[in-house]
């Protein structure tokens, strides 16, 4: 199955001790444009737990539109500095999109330290529920 940038799934996604891992939903993160030859996709962690909050993390209610475009079943958080590369055979279907990469762009930007410290930029949104 073709997966896409934006796309939510539900995959196997590796603990932090890369010996165990649970189902879990996640955002791909990766540019469709990347042809690897690879059956493989860049994956962020989405977790329920709330207490995960920053600069790196974007949180979504589950009543919101994006929410339920996204197919989540709970309050969830995209973690974008929780990065993870799966096999596309570890993931299960895809439940849902994401609309607002803009705001997972800003998360990723901070997480892999890729902007301008000199422009003093910020993201906006830090700790805005969508």
């Amino acid at each position: 199955m073709p997966y896409k940038r934006g796309d939510v799934v539900l995959v196997l996604y590796p603990n932090t001790d890369l010996r165990t891992a649970k189902k879990h939903p996640a955002l791909i993160i990766q540019s469709d444009n990347i042809d690897t030859g690879l059956p493989q996709r860049i994956v962020a962690m989405i977790t329920s737990n709330l207490s995960r909050t920053g600069p790196t993390r974007v949180a979504f209610t589950m009543t919101s539109p994006e929410g339920q475009a996204m197919g989540l079943l709970s309050d969830s958080v995209v973690v974008t500095n929780n990065l993870a590369t799966v096999l596309d055979r570890e993931i299960d279907k895809t439940i849902g999109r994401c609309s607002r990469m803009d705001l997972i762009n800003s998360a990723l930007l901070v997480a892999l330290a890729l902007y301008d410290k000199d422009t003093k930029w910020q993201r906006k949104n830090t700790l805005k529920e969508i």
